[in-house]
């Protein structure tokens, strides 16, 4: 006779699939996810489940797979107040006479906490989780992200111009170091450099942040040969490809994210392997802006750690993670011309656990563990749309839209509850939006 009380728990999730990401490919039907606090306790058979624990709250997913939430490897949250504002152009001209003049007249703390708030309700909605933020006033991002429960890893941004956060290098120095010391022991909210480019970072700069990064365990999170215009005006300036120079400054080591990756060689993409650089994938921004093609497939094939970012909302205009894990996985088998490269649970994979690695988080979140932190989305299958059924990855990856996630929890706590955002005041955010809208449009 077994005589083992069954284990008081805060929450049991039911669903008729768990997709833990980790093992590989594994699909559980009929499982349940139980969580005590912030944290997965138990993965097991639903009826099992039932017998082991006694949950103050259950909720049961009969015609939803249970995944990891998903995390937004790249994006610039602020952003998302520029959706729409300066479309179909190429990248310097977006970036130059579009983009940083409205900035330079609307970026404050103000501007950067809407933005972001319109960001945190549109990535619940999605069942992104976690985001890996750059952009400037990461204090008032970091602010905004703690206030709504979501979890982040906040850019510490270095540039060699002036902006309305910093005026100097050393400013922008002294302003991250400061960030970085408030945010230490923060559940939720970690800190990476986020140095813009090679283009408008200089080599000081960079050895600076090299030993900075080093003694506070962070990331190097940064756009790199996002253009082969970006790689042709580096080799014709300094004689050297910005990868070249970044592996000259010390820089090219596990710490560092690097985002886009279009104009590469294959010795790049081997030193990547090598060296355990993460390399972030944004299809659709490079799409838009013509930036050119990441060889996603070369790095997965090479072992690169390869995650998905949907970049900013001036640039995608989305933070639509189901829509870039599709475009990932449909452009990199065209790219390589092969129809079983970038598969479906490995867009999957790089859309959670290859993201939380890349940011340092990969013990944490990313996959659906016992001992992770319960970072989950629901997303419901039984629509027309979704049948039918023979294969649950392909189906979440390649048919299903953001619109069927239904429920997000974060850390153990509920963030969307039937796509509501949990504590947001919406109707308020849409209206600072539309002033937002009208300020700029004059501008």
């Amino acid at each position: 006779m077994n005589e083992t009380a069954a284990q008081p728990i805060d929450l049991l999730i039911e669903a008729r699939w768990v997709v833990p990401v980790e093992p590989h490919g594994v699909v559980l039907e009929n499982h349940a996810v139980a969580v005590q606090g912030d944290a997965i306790v138990g993965l097991l058979p639903t009826e099992e489940a039932r017998a082991a624990y006694v949950p103050k709250q259950t909720v049961t997913l009969p015609a939803h797979a249970l995944i990891p939430g998903l995390v937004n490897a790249h994006t610039h949250n602020p952003m998302t107040l520029l959706r729409g504002l300066a479309d179909d152009l190429p990248l310097m001209t977006w970036l130059e006479e579009h983009i940083w003049p409205v900035e330079g007249k609307v970026m404050g703390p103000e501007f950067i906490r809407d933005g972001v708030e319109l960001a945190i309700a549109e990535m619940l909605r999605g069942g992104t989780t976690c985001a890996n933020e750059n952009y400037f006033f990461p204090d008032t991002i970091a602010a905004t992200y703690k206030h709504h429960g979501f979890r982040a890893v906040v850019g510490l941004p270095v540039i060699e111009f002036p902006s309305p956060w910093a005026k100097t290098r050393d400013e922008y120095f002294e302003r991250a170091l400061a960030v970085h010391d408030e945010l230490r022991g923060s559940e939720l909210l970690t800190t990476a450099f986020v140095p813009h480019a090679p283009y408008t970072v200089s080599d000081d700069s960079f050895e600076r942040i090299r030993v900075l990064a080093d003694q506070l365990d962070i990331p190097v999170h940064l756009h790199l040969h996002e253009t082969q215009k970006e790689v042709d005006d580096a080799k014709r300036e300094s004689g050297l490809r910005p990868f070249q120079r970044l592996q000259k400054l010390g820089l090219v080591n596990d710490r560092l994210i690097a985002v886009h990756m279009t104009a590469v060689t294959d010795a790049e993409i081997a030193a990547c392997a090598e060296a355990n650089v993460s390399v972030v994938h944004c299809p659709e921004s490079n799409l838009k802006l013509a930036s050119g093609f990441c060889p996603a497939e070369k790095f997965r094939q090479a072992g690169v750690n390869l995650a998905i970012g949907t970049d900013g909302c001036a640039s995608n205009n989305d933070l639509d993670m189901f829509g870039e894990m599709r475009t990932a996985a449909q452009l990199a088998k065209a790219v390589a011309q092969k129809a079983d490269a970038f598969d479906a649970t490995f867009a999957l994979r790089a859309a959670t656990l290859n993201g939380a690695k890349a940011m340092g988080l990969g013990e944490c979140i990313g996959s659906i563990e016992v001992g992770k932190q319960a970072d989950l989305a629901a997303v419901r299958l039984d629509a027309l749309e979704s049948q039918p059924l023979y294969d649950i990855a392909s189906q979440l990856v390649y048919a299903t839209g953001r619109h069927q996630v239904s429920d997000v929890w974060i850390a153990g706590q509920r963030r969307l509850a039937d796509r509501e955002p949990v504590g947001m005041d919406i109707p308020d955010l849409l209206g600072r939006v539309r002033a937002w809208r009208e300020r700029i449009a004059a501008i």
